[in-house]
């Protein structure tokens, strides 16, 4: 695809391109997870320390420090633990690829400039990276559920339902300020902050519930509270989905997602004068 070309927007050209390059795509992915940890004595086992590490230190500083209990749970310290690992897990996925997106294509110049390279691919390209890290966090998470808790409800099967909103409004947000990232170079550093932000006005470390009736209703406003609340229905508190919330999230955060790409399309083509 020659960047200085008029590129198609329609969803039809999309799932094209990510069919005809799967192998460029996949072959990306892998060389980003590799590179992060090249040179490093553990390598790849880093990823697998880095969620227990995590997952141990919430736990110390929200169960023992705080001596926090989770509204509706428990006293266990490992349930809580459990629960508030749930939410960290869909909300780094969310904010790796949120915080790399503005400098997606600053970073890859030589695709924009001298090759013929498919740029809307580096959006997906950064979200299977981070699947890659998610999948590793919740594989300790299921490990460690097992040990303490037993084995888990047979909702969790539904897991996969409940992330697909998730990867949608994320792909959508990648193409936004992946584009507007080269335009405004700002963007990142408002970004960092905003992400910051949002870990603390999303429930991860508390339960909706545990709000005022009139502040509830604003958390709902946030996309990421009916993933995780989701998210813990199905893994902690053996629930099902609520298909019709469910239904309406998939469809609204795949418009925003298409809405995400039609921008990236329109914009691409100044890319390269900018850059």
């Amino acid at each position: 695809m020659n960047p200085h070309a008029s590129p198609s927007s329609s969803l039809l050209a999309l799932i094209r391109t990510v069919i005809i390059n799967k192998n460029l795509i996949w072959s990306l992915i892998k060389r980003e997870v590799v590179a992060r940890y090249r040179g490093s004595i553990f390598g790849l086992l880093w990823s697998f320390f880095n969620p227990i590490l995590m997952l141990v230190v919430y736990t110390f500083v929200f169960s023992v420090v705080f001596k926090a209990k989770w509204l509706g749970g428990s006293d266990s310290k490992t349930e809580f633990a459990l629960i508030l690992f749930s939410g960290l897990m869909i909300f780094n996925l969310f904010a790796e690829c949120i915080n790399r997106s503005p400098n997606l294509i600053l970073s890859n110049v030589n695709y924009v400039k001298k090759v013929i390279f498919p740029l809307e691919v580096l959006p997906i390209v950064a979200l299977g990276s981070a699947i890659f890290h998610f999948l590793i966090s919740f594989f300790v998470w299921i490990i460690f559920y097992i040990i303490f808790m037993g084995i888990p409800h047979i909702e969790i099967f539904l897991f996969p339902f409940v992330l697909l909103p998730l990867i949608m409004l994320v792909l959508g947000f990648s193409w936004l300020l992946a584009s507007i990232g080269v335009f405004l170079r700002d963007v990142s550093q408002i970004v960092g902050v905003f992400t910051t932000l949002l870990m603390f006005l999303t429930t991860i470390f508390y339960p909706i519930t545990a709000l005022p009736e009139a502040y509830q209703s604003l958390m709902q406003l946030n996309p990421l509270t009916l993933i995780i609340e989701q998210a813990r229905d199905v893994l902690i508190w053996g629930k099902g989905i609520n298909w019709i919330e469910w239904l309406i999230q998939v469809v609204w955060t795949s418009m925003f997602a298409w809405s995400g790409f039609l921008w990236f399309q329109k914009t691409r083509r100044g890319f390269a004068d900018v850059i």
